[in-house]
């Protein structure tokens, strides 16, 4: 299992989302309140990616002329060790801000390798995805899925992990102009299917919109008029935050929050 994290909204530093907070991602790897089974720390490795504040030139703007949120590619930053012992992530945190983040902490299944590209977030071009949870019967229970991939995106997994065959999943739907929600609700169906009782809580972002899958495990909204903040627990004691029950689907900007049935969870 793992924790993660998604943001829209005004531009904040990296620090006030992942290490500020008295119960932010840095104490979620070690002090996690809601695993639910899914074991008691996520030192398995982290990954945070976020949406530069100024595009490169050319790239696409508002009709105001202002740029456009999420028009480009997102930078990644992912290691293999603990949050807590990474000794350049406090001053890079506090000193990128950002309107569009996403980041996750990670408890790695028990046999799958703890290397840097098995951390959350995967990414290609402008989309960052995670995934907080599990694949039952891993990997036979998901063989004849992977089959239907392309050879070459089994091959260039970013891990032999049930989280980059789930991502590879999700992009292969992306690539054929699948719209990002059904993207996601079709691959958690498609798991759910084969691999019952799986925690498949996905998250993923193109830095305008956000899209969440609530299958197996914990997820919490809070949302104000200007931005909007999904992670698997709240990272603090505001009333704000709202429990999203489970076998739901999110779909989330800065300015308004979409919650449906999310079918075949």
């Amino acid at each position: 299992m793992c924790r993660h994290l998604a943001y829209l909204g005004p531009p904040v530093t990296l620090r006030s989302l992942l290490l500020d907070p008295p119960y932010s991602l840095l104490r979620q790897s070690w002090a996690p309140r809601d695993m639910r089974g899914g074991g008691t720390v996520n030192a398995d490795g982290f990954g945070v990616g976020w949406y530069p504040r100024d595009p490169a030139p050319g790239q696409r703007r508002e009709s105001g002329g202002e740029p456009a949120r999420g028009a480009g590619t997102p930078v990644r930053y992912r290691r293999d060790t603990p949050i807590w012992s990474d000794p350049t992530l406090p001053e890079l945190a506090a000193a990128t801000s950002s309107g569009a983040v996403l980041a996750a902490v990670r408890s790695a299944t028990v046999g799958m390798p703890v290397v840097a590209t098995a951390a959350a977030p995967f990414g290609e071009g402008r989309w960052l995805f995670s995934h907080n949870g599990v694949v039952r019967g891993w990997p036979d229970s998901v063989a004849g899925l992977a089959a239907e991939l392309p050879v070459r995106d089994l091959l260039t997994l970013d891990a032999p992990t049930d989280s980059a065959l789930l991502w590879a999943m999700v992009r292969h739907r992306l690539r054929a102009g699948v719209e990002p929600a059904e993207a996601v609700a079709a691959t958690v169906a498609a798991v759910a299917a084969v691999a019952p009782d799986s925690r498949l809580n996905l998250l993923l972002t193109d830095g305008s919109t956000v899209v969440a899958s609530v299958a197996g495990h914990a997820l919490s909204v809070r949302a104000t008029a200007e931005a909007v903040l999904l992670a698997s627990e709240p990272s603090d004691d505001d009333p704000g935050w709202r429990p999203v029950p489970d076998g739901r689907l999110v779909v989330a900007t800065a300015t308004g929050v979409r919650v449906s049935a999310l079918v075949g969870a």
